[in-house]
């Protein structure tokens, strides 16, 4: 039976940026102390965290600091050194292991890990060279998507191909060196997540299904409930629960699927952590994704995941952030979190506001007319 981590006892965090410094506030209101470790000083994590070791995630010395200082030990994000997480996993008590990290720091084993165990997958092949390009194209038509097999987020390495000329454009990347993923185009009418939670204990939760909007492949709102019907919610909730098989979970993960014309699901991609699109939760939800994931790796009963009201939850990016604290007057609910980051640049996630209200369109009509992120009116990506 795996322990219980009791209150007064210490989590160790690998990486310091928003989603530790969400985890850590909770860990530290159910009386935990918190340890990070990341390699910039006065990281996000570190800036409420109780200490942050500042190393390399590679650092042999730091890694060996942590294990010791430490009685838990979990990650925010999913490219830490793999070798830190195997010495983790052995030399001290890391309940989410190294494997999952494995899968999902690596698109081709995630996707082949996916099939494997049936989930659904769009239909993909493995390319290095160009002649892999031509066999796989075969495989998938046009248009298709290129991605880097492992690193690049927010829509960073990744290459849409329309035709033969965007085929020959990329050619020049594929030099037999660096592994690249090449996946069907799915034509979808809506894109979701699922957040799915088991503990140690090997009790499992979910939160509710959220719908995902984008502006230049970065999340830029969700909407809970979901506008999709209940046989896709149904259809998403069983998935995530193949996925979470699959992967032998423990702790979080965000499970993104798009749903396709006739409502069926493809999974997308994979988080082995607590979920951009989940920062909803704090407020709307019971529980939060942050508590639920430090319930989860510390051994607790897992809480309830019950909305509490229609939510919109939106990102503010480095742009938006002038405008957004030049409107604090004009937030009225609105719940704003900035993530002490120490510099706004164009495209990075600052913060993100979350509106509750009695109806998904009440609050979208809110935030519009706040008019904080013009870049996009929300109204025209609900339909």
């Amino acid at each position: 039976m795996a322990p219980i981590i009791t209150p007064g006892q210490t989590i160790g965090i690998l990486g310091g940026g928003q989603l530790g410094r969400m985890m850590t506030i909770s860990a530290k209101e159910m009386g935990y102390r918190v340890i990070v470790l990341d390699p910039k000083p006065d990281a996000p994590c570190g800036q409420v965290a109780d200490e942050q070791v500042v190393a390399a995630y590679d650092d042999a010395a730091a890694v060996q600091q942590l294990s010791e200082m430490t009685d838990v030990i979990t990650y925010e994000f999913e490219n830490v050194d793999i070798n830190t997480a195997k010495f983790l996993e052995a030399h001290a008590y890391m309940p989410q292991g190294s494997e999952l990290l494995e899968i999902t720091s690596d698109r081709l084993r995630e996707k082949a890990t996916l099939a494997s165990a049936e989930v659904p997958v769009a239909p993909y092949a493995a390319v290095s060279t160009s002649k892999d390009l031509d066999e796989g194209l075969q495989l998938t038509g046009y248009p298709a998507v290129l991605k880097t097999a492992s690193g690049g987020y927010d829509g960073k390495g990744q290459y849409v191909i329309q035709s033969e000329d965007d085929a020959e454009a990329l050619r020049h990347l594929l030099t037999g060196d660096r592994p690249y993923v090449l996946e069907q185009w799915v034509a979808f009418d809506k894109e979701i997540s699922v957040i799915v939670t088991r503990s140690s204990q090997g009790e499992q939760t979910m939160f509710p299904v959220g719908e995902n909007h984008h502006e230049n492949n970065i999340l830029h709102h969700t909407i809970v409930p979901a506008k999709v019907d209940d046989v896709v919610i149904d259809q998403a909730k069983q998935v995530a629960h193949q996925v979470a098989d699959a992967v032998q979970l423990v702790g979080t993960l965000g499970v993104e699927m798009f749903v396709q014309a006739d409502g069926t699901v493809v999974v997308n991609e994979l988080a082995p952590r607590p979920h951009n699109s989940g920062h909803y939760t704090i407020e709307a939800c019971e529980t939060s994704q942050f508590r639920q994931h430090i319930r989860a790796i510390c051994g607790w009963p897992l809480a309830s995941t019950s909305l509490l009201k229609p939510a919109v939850s939106v990102n503010i990016l480095g742009e938006h952030v002038g405008d957004v604290l030049e409107s604090i007057s004009e937030i009225g609910e609105a719940n704003i979190h900035f993530y002490g980051k120490d510099a706004a640049k164009q495209g990075r996630k600052m913060g993100h506001v979350t509106l509750l209200a009695d109806t998904t369109d009440q609050a979208l009509s809110t935030l519009t007319r706040l008019n904080i992120w013009p870049t996009l009116d929300m109204k025209e990506t609900t339909t």
